[in-house]
């Protein structure tokens, strides 16, 4: 695949971590203004490797950067911006305590803050992008989602000729994720900046891409125009197999019946969602459908106790919970939380302490005293059982790629008594590979008595993995349906509000 003039350029570029690890085995990557070039690959692939090159947060250890047709060795992020590289990162690092345009400009010196220029400045940036939030709201009070825009239009604020975008729709509905697809085509056809858009969904990368590179172990495998690909094509570079048609599966799969492990009634929270009574049974799965503020991830917290106002009652195997996560805990539950590096992990732990935190009393002695050889060896034992990619349970946790450290999320309630599982999109920023392990992690869990309610803005997981599905909209429960029974459009429908307009027309 031939280039002409790219503005960046990567030449057997090489990353190796004092450990021994080998992030980077000689990776070559040429990008183009005005144009978006797609990165693909598995967790532990190099991707997140690479682009920390890329934004000055590493060094490579060999191999040249060339930007604009000069060889560049940056030593810190700033010096990247600076030169007119910025990255969109998949954890959104942004103040919380800052508002929304304090966080937008915060590079800016000066008394900006003082400025209704700076502000002139925030309303142009919003025409550009075409979306807008209140510039005074507080960052820690936003959505997943609006806390990804506010990171998006940072990076363009800067005015970079590169902008670099690490999974920027992981954690968005359907409708944010076409505001970032139209976003990301004003930039790059209209404003001839230069995208590196990094992520899982093959058929956004098909849509919205001119060129791809795919890396496995390190290497890129495949370089090519993406006119010249499919969805096939990509798959197998990635995961070096075809995957496993899950939904094949599901429709062999006969509906669950069975004792009720967990049972609702009237659950609800003021201003976010409900009232909601359902019931679901030992070894089922229910998925959660509904758009980004629909009361999904407020409906599980409710659920696990973290939502104190929540009101109603939860019963699990006919006894109630109290409303607090330690009861709910002991009772019998497990929470794998949307934003696992804030709420579902400690990042500055290695991987073998953050999988024992839930059950300290099965490595203790006298159910007290943590004994580290056998912490080890459960982490050990998450490694090998999760296909964690990683070359020792001392790993810090903060290091691992985004689907490797959801596989430890996940790990840490596998060696607890959890009945119930309570997952908020866990395979978001996840590639297919890692994807496919944890659904199938999910299908086994059900297989083995465990319920499971999981969480997804890709409905058709939620189809692939789950017996039954309820839609949410606007914090009400509008449909529950059997998973074999539904489609992927009818839920779109349901969850946008549409199929209920369509059903009043014809009554």
């Amino acid at each position: 695949m031939q280039h002409e003039n790219p503005i960046m350029q990567l030449r057997g570029v090489v990353k190796g971590f004092p450990n021994g690890t080998l992030a980077l085995r000689g990776v070559d990557l040429d990008i183009e203004q005005g144009k978006v070039h797609g990165l693909l690959g598995a967790n532990g692939a190099g991707k997140s490797t690479l682009i920390k090159i890329l934004s000055g947060a590493y060094w490579a250890t060999l191999g040249d950067i060339i930007w604009r047709g000069e060889p560049v060795k940056w030593d810190s992020p700033k010096a990247a911006n600076d030169m007119g590289v910025a990255t969109v990162h998949q954890h959104i690092p942004l103040v919380p305590t800052l508002s929304v345009i304090e966080n937008i400009f915060l590079g800016n010196r000066g008394l900006w803050r003082l400025s209704t220029g700076i502000r002139r400045e925030y309303e142009t940036l919003c025409e550009r992008i075409g979306y807008r939030l209140d510039p005074d709201a507080l960052v820690g009070d936003l959505s997943i989602g609006e806390r990804q825009m506010v990171s998006i239009m940072t990076a363009v604020g800067t005015g970079a000729d590169l902008i670099v975008m690490d999974e920027p729709t992981a954690s968005l509905a359907a409708d944010e994720r076409e505001l970032v697809y139209a976003t990301v085509r004003r930039l790059s056809k209209g404003e001839n900046k230069a995208i590196l858009f990094v992520s899982h969904f093959l058929d956004e990368v098909m849509a919205l891409t001119d060129q791809v590179t795919v890396l496995r172990d390190g290497t890129a495998v495949l370089r090519a125009n993406t006119a010249d690909l499919d969805e096939d094509r990509i798959a197998e570079a990635i995961v070096g197999k075809q995957i496993v048609a899950l939904e094949r599966q599901a429709q062999e799969r006969t509906p669950t019946t069975g004792t009720a492990r967990l049972q609702l009634q009237n659950l609800a929270s003021k201003g976010r969602f409900g009232p909601i009574s359902l019931d679901v049974a030992r070894g089922e799965v229910l998925g959660v459908a509904g758009l980004l503020g629909s009361g999904r991830s407020e409906f599980l917290h409710a659920i696990y106790g973290s939502d104190r106002n929540a009101t109603g009652t939860v019963l699990l195997d006919g006894l109630a919970v109290a409303r607090n996560t330690g009861a709910a805990v002991k009772a019998g539950m497990g929470m794998v939380p949307e934003d696992r590096m804030a709420q579902g992990l400690v990042p500055e732990f290695e991987i073998w302490r953050n999988t024992t935190l839930p059950a300290l009393g099965g490595v203790s002695v006298l159910n007290s005293m943590p004994v580290e050889e056998r912490e080890r060896e459960r982490g050990w034992e998450a490694i090998r059982t999760l296909s964690i990619k990683a070359s020792s349970p001392d790993i810090l946790v903060k290091d691992l790629s985004g689907g490797n450290a959801q596989k430890v999320t996940i790990a840490k309630w596998l060696y607890s008594n959890v009945k119930l599982f309570l997952l908020d999109e866990p395979t978001a920023g996840i590639d297919i590979g890692a994807k496919t392990d944890i659904l199938r992690l999910v299908r086994k869990l059900a297989s083995e008595g465990q319920s499971v309610i999981i969480v997804s803005s890709e409905f058709e997981e939620l189809l692939a993995v789950s017996d039954r599905i309820i839609v949410l909209r606007d914090g009400h429960c509008v449909a529950v349906r059997s998973a074999h029974e539904t489609s992927e459009h009818e839920l779109l429908l349901l969850a946008g509000g549409q199929a209920a307009s369509l059903e009043a027309a014809v009554h």
